[in-house]
């Protein structure tokens, strides 16, 4: 009996105590502080790239359709940042509205109009070596029903811009055999280097086509000459994996069909891209996956018929990094990628092989873009993109404002510069 009273007693005495235990918890932060640069009030937007000169420009893509132009609203695709929260219509209000809107819907089924000095769908800008800017349009856009319309030739292009003069200084044009209608064009990096193989003087670009429709890759392009080709196409290491499911702040991540019917696995491929510090290797991600892929350059210029055979054989898995939608690199060749289900960005080091976390905080869920600058900061967009009402449980959750940050990046890196 008193065997009974003791533990009684025992027990009502760690009851009365027991908030008071004190237990390891997840502090939420890990390296250098974040620095507010911007706050998104307007559109949703996805892209960041920043000058030299500290210009700094962002693209909202018509993913969202209220960053879609009708015809009447006032809607943008590429916007300069003017202020902690202004942003106007980058280079002018013209290129930003194509007439009629950015649906065609005289066809069946409608389809994204074609004006090739004109957005449509923009989905990143990148400024290069030489400070000049470039838009890589999709040329798609979302209908008011949810129907991503397919684009067609003349509207996916890569623009550039001369950030001295805001004029265009070339348009290069996918051909319907590169850019397919069910392609998305998703992000760009360059290497200005004149004297590389299959460059004809002016540089490369490499491109990746993030589809949900299946045709997933990487796209090479000829600055010089306007040419392009495809590698990749529908491999393993440019696709998403089958029934894969992250978790953003506890909440699963998965994907609403077409009809908005069912729940499904996220089906986007191949989505951030980066390119080594000396332009050697290529490294891509898709969004659906935690690997992280590279290959060589050399190979992925190459267009005669053992190219692609030889480009699919030096594919290198460099293994898991989270989730991640943009990769960025520094001088000191470092690769940076989003790692939101974590509220992070980690970091790839290709010198060991190891992944490790650079920088965490609580405000961090949805890394989309990240730019290097030359002032030696990573600047990187946190856009809510997997609250969207295309996400479970299909409830629009995004709360404004959306958020542009930046820190200071590690041993002096900055801007790689390949010229």
């Amino acid at each position: 009996m008193r065997f009974h009273i003791g533990a009684a007693a025992t027990f009502v005495l760690g009851s009365a105590h027991a908030q008071n235990i004190s237990f390891i918890s997840d502090p939420g932060v890990y390296g250098p502080p974040l620095e507010v640069v911007h706050g998104y009030y307007g559109q949703w937007p996805s892209g960041i790239a920043v000058s030299s000169t500290g210009r700094m420009f962002s693209n909202y893509p018509a993913l969202d359709f209220d960053n879609s132009y009708n015809g009447t609203n006032n809607a943008f695709a590429v916007g300069e940042l003017t202020s902690l929260t202004g942003e106007t219509p980058y280079p002018n209000l013209e290129w930003n509205q194509p007439p009629g809107g950015a649906i065609n819907y005289s066809t069946t089924p409608p389809t994204a109009v074609n004006y090739q000095d004109h957005f449509i769908g923009v989905q990143s800008v990148v400024i290069d070596a030489l400070d000049r800017l470039w838009v890589l349009d999709a040329g798609r856009v979302l209908t008011p029903d949810g129907v991503f319309v397919e684009a067609t030739y003349g509207g996916a292009k890569l623009v550039g811009f001369n950030l001295t003069t805001n004029e265009v200084f070339k348009t290069i044009i996918f051909s319907d055999m590169v850019a397919y209608g069910d392609s998305y064009l998703n992000d760009v990096r360059f290497d200005l280097r004149s004297d590389i193989a299959g460059s004809s003087g002016e540089g490369i670009a490499y491109i990746t086509d993030s589809s949900t429709s299946g045709h997933n890759g990487l796209i090479v392009v000829d600055l010089g000459s306007g040419k392009s080709w495809r590698h990749l196409g529908l491999t393993d290491a440019v696709r998403g994996e089958s029934q894969f499911l992250s978790f953003f702040w506890g909440q699963p991540g998965y994907s609403i069909t077409d009809d908005g019917m069912s729940f499904t696995s996220l089906p986007i491929g191949s989505d951030g891209i980066a390119l080594s510090a000396d332009g050697e290797t290529l490294y891509w991600c898709p969004l659906a996956s935690r690997y992280l892929y590279g290959a060589p350059t050399a190979l992925l210029r190459g267009r005669d018929r053992p190219s692609e055979l030889l480009v699919q054989q030096s594919v290198m898995n460099l293994g898991q990094k989270g989730v991640s939608d943009g990769l960025e690199t520094d001088s000191n060749g470092l690769i940076y990628l989003g790692n939101g289900e974590s509220n992070a960005i980690n970091v790839f080091n290709p010198a060991n092989g190891t992944t490790l976390t650079f920088v965490r905080d609580p405000r961090i869920n949805w890394v989309d873009t990240m730019s290097v600058a030359t002032d030696g900061y990573l600047y990187f967009t946190v856009n809510q993109a997997i609250f969207a009402g295309s996400t479970y449980p299909g409830t629009d959750r995004r709360e404004r404002p959306f958020g542009l940050f930046r820190v200071k990046l590690p041993n002096g890196g900055s801007k790689t510069s390949l010229l």
